[in-house]
Formats: structure tokens, C-alpha cells, sequence
């Protein structure tokens, strides 16, 4: 079983910049990396679909300082159950 996995789901280039969005699925809390498909990431959001726990205070957070490396943004999760999408620019 994988504990967690992100995929991109939308590739849109904006001039020199590029907007990748996607999705992932957790089954694990701590720290994740979720592959943007970008180089550099200049701006990151994420968004949780799926909750385990009611209380809003569980919500995920990117654990990096920007700009960081596309290939592995971190972001951290407490519930077990947290799917969310993420939508990231950069180069």
C-alpha cells in the first residue's frame, strides 16, 4: 500500500512561466513530497479535499521556503485520511 502519491493533472505554460496543478492522495501523516513537474517553484497553494478529522486546524502546510526544488515540495499532513489538490508556478 502507498502511504502517499500526487499526480499532475494540468500543465499550462504562461509565457517564460509555467502553472502546474494536480492532485494527491495520503493515508500517512508527517511529511510528504508532492512532484510539481517544475524546476524551480516561485508559488505554491494547496487545498484539502478529502478530511479526516472536522477540526480545521489539521489543515495541511507546505513546509518549504520559496523559491525551492519543483521535484520535491514538502508539505506536511496530520490526518491520515487528507487528499487535497495543489496548483504550482514557477519555472
Amino acid at each position: 500500500m502507498v502511504d502517499f502519491a500526487s499526480a499532475i493533472t494540468e500543465r499550462i505554460v504562461q509565457g517564460n512561466r509555467r502553472v502546474n496543478r494536480g492532485t494527491w492522495t495520503n493515508s500517512a501523516t508527517g511529511a510528504k513530497n508532492i512532484d510539481t513537474g517544475l524546476r524551480v517553484v516561485t508559488s505554491m497553494k494547496i487545498q484539502q479535499t478529502a478530511v479526516s478529522n472536522a477540526v480545521s486546524a489539521t489543515a495541511p502546510t507546505i513546509n518549504e521556503t520559496l523559491p525551492c526544488d519543483g521535484s520535491a515540495v514538502t508539505i506536511v499532513t496530520t490526518g491520515n485520511t487528507d487528499n487535497g489538490n495543489w496548483i504550482a508556478e514557477g519555472f
